[in-house]
């Protein structure tokens, strides 16, 4: 938990909190700034975590994709942040939620463990949100987007723990 009050994961169908956090690049954006873009995939990680480690280079291959914006949000600083993007290949955009903030976006959005993702329609509501790495929910994601996020040779797991 990385709060001090123990809040529940936001659920599909909630309105999903504001935040307005910096990026690698060192601007500031708002989820409003995002949903104007359309529909995203918020992804919460830390670059220690074996089960983000996983799901990073398959969220990858959904960034491809013109119908839904996968945004990375690094509970790491900066530089560690870049180090896990070059060795797992993510070019997406990465937001970081840091302790010396105290997470607001990951307290706000109720995270006790990464990964958690959470799909936001352009109308602020939460479509869907999982945590861990569950086959079934990228595949459906995937769907959405319009791209394949397995290939017939990826040997991965139906789900594990976040």
């Amino acid at each position: 938990m990385w709060g001090k009050k123990k809040t529940a994961m936001l659920a599909a169908g909630a309105a999903a909190p504001s935040f307005e956090l910096k990026s690698l690049d060192g601007k500031k954006r708002s989820l409003q700034d995002i949903l104007a873009a359309g529909p995203a995939l918020l992804a919460f990680y830390k670059v220690g975590c074996p089960v983000c480690q996983l799901t990073f280079p398959y969220l990858e291959r959904l960034a491809g994709s013109a119908s839904l914006q996968i945004i990375g949000i690094s509970q790491d600083d900066d530089s560690s942040t870049k180090g896990f993007n070059e060795r797992f290949g993510v070019t997406f955009p990465t937001l970081l939620d840091q302790s010396k903030e105290q997470y607001p976006a990951s307290n706000a959005y109720g995270i006790s463990s990464v990964p958690s993702l959470f799909v936001v329609n352009k109308d602020g509501q939460v479509a869907q949100a999982f945590s861990g790495f569950s086959k079934r929910d990228l595949e459906a994601l995937g769907e959405r987007a319009g791209v394949q996020p397995f290939r017939p040779e990826d040997n991965v797991p139906e789900w594990k723990a976040g």
